[in-house]
């Protein structure tokens, strides 16, 4: 069979490359034409033979997810056969145009575009970094942000980031500037470095603060759901703080210039919580997240809910010696709600998956929690060699590249009759 670009090619590279391989984003090179695609045919044709790309952790067989970034059988075979007969292009004139991105964002335009007010240095010294951020906000009056969007400069060193959102009383706070932009997190005593950060209320008291606002992991974007559910009411006087940025290590020195994307929305019907089960969650881990050296071991953790509760999204988490992750839902009748199995963990893309339903789970369901980690010299991502003992250490250092994490993660409505027909692809 004849294959052309126009017909057969585009709408796949379309849909499935080029939100990630243009400028500005993750994808080391372009696909937004022709030439591009032709250009990079036989590595397209490679990691898409191969599975590599496009990457989509989840496995479409368990659970399906919004936004899924898998190739059928028969369109990886399209793409091998068009390389095979010379990638031919087709009728010049009927080449359609990719899609229209708005360049700097996933999401689209922003309202707001929050930039570091100066660069943060990064020394090339092979070690992580944690770092203390404040952004300044100056809105024209208070209003309700939708989400906020955290773009990394250094996509390679952003590891994660949690971040805050500060309102001020204006009675309390004149002026958010002045004082450290920013500070590596080397303190023990965090009044005294809001202190010298000038976050603190002018009688030095803390403000009003909400947590985990602004989040950020390797391939994350904000989970974007339909009017009225979630939100923020940010007052005009407010400041991000990015309370942990962990960056990577790196060889060379660096300067990191990332910014904050801020989407107005309307006032929240429904306020969006989260939590997490095992590291610094709500479960405990069973066995203790001890990696021994040239083991693949496997860890569980579990939660009864106390609620009932319509899940959103969920975020696996783990770091480079993650083999395999699976979560699933047991009812008291003891039906089975399958929730996520990744069966191929990969570091570099941890996606908030987000569901097309959201998925109900009643009160005195247990939701069930597997991770498996490979800590031999037979995983390609093991920063030690020959492999020694990792924990998931103690406070700052359990963030750390080097050390493990085994965490679930979601996000959920208290469940309001009607939840089971909400279609969260319908976004803001």
């Amino acid at each position: 069979m004849f294959h052309r670009f126009i017909v057969d090619i585009s709408p796949i590279i379309f849909k499935n490359c080029t939100p990630c391989h243009r400028a500005g984003e993750s994808g080391p090179f372009e696909l937004m034409t022709y030439e591009d695609v032709k250009t990079n045919a036989n590595k397209i044709k490679f990691v898409t033979q191969t599975g590599y790309m496009p990457p989509w952790p989840a496995d479409v067989s368990y659970t399906h997810f919004i936004g899924e970034r898998t190739l059928t059988n028969e369109e990886k075979e399209l793409i091998k056969v068009w390389v095979a007969n010379g990638t031919p292009k087709g009728e010049a004139s009927k080449i359609p145009l990719p899609p229209v991105f708005y360049i700097g964002s996933a999401l689209g335009k922003p309202d707001l575009v929050v930039k570091f007010k100066e660069p943060v240095p990064l020394k090339g010294n092979g070690a992580d970094h944690f770092y203390v951020i404040k952004l300044p906000m100056h809105l024209p009056k208070d209003t309700f942000v939708s989400y906020f969007e955290f773009v990394p400069s250094q996509r390679k060193l952003a590891h994660h980031i949690n971040g805050h959102l500060i309102n001020y009383d204006p009675l309390k706070k004149k002026d958010t500037e002045g004082g450290l932009n920013h500070s590596l997190d080397a303190f023990k005593d965090y009044k005294e470095l809001y202190g010298k950060m000038n976050i603190l209320n002018d009688d030095g008291s803390f403000p009003v603060l909400t947590p985990n606002t602004v989040y950020y992991l390797p391939g994350y974007t904000p989970p974007s759901y339909p009017v009225g559910i979630g939100g923020f009411k940010t007052n005009a006087l407010s400041t991000i703080l990015l309370q942990n940025i962990h960056y990577g290590p790196s060889n060379n020195d660096v300067l990191d210039s990332s910014y904050i994307n801020v989407f107005y929305g309307p006032r929240p019907k429904r306020p969006i919580y989260e939590t997490q089960l095992g590291t610094f969650g709500i479960s405990k881990i069973e066995p203790d997240l001890i990696l021994l050296p040239n083991k693949i071991q496997t860890f569980h953790t579990q939660a009864t809910l106390n609620g009932d509760a319509s899940i959103l999204s969920v975020n696996p988490h783990m770091h480079l010696l993650g083999k395999s992750f699976w979560a699933f839902a047991v009812q008291q009748n003891g039906d089975t709600i399958p929730l996520i199995k990744i069966n191929k963990w990969d570091f570099r893309w941890q996606y908030y998956y987000t569901y097309q339903h959201p998925v109900i789970i009643k009160k005195g369901t247990v939701i069930h929690v597997y991770g498996t980690f490979d800590n031999t010299d037979k995983n390609p991502f093991n920063p030690n060699h020959p492999p020694k003992v990792v924990t998931q250490g103690e406070g700052v250092k359990s963030m750390q590249t080097t050390e493990e994490m085994f965490q679930f993660i979601f996000t959920y409505l208290p469940y309001q009759p009607g939840d089971e027909n909400m279609d969260l692809s319908k976004h803001r």
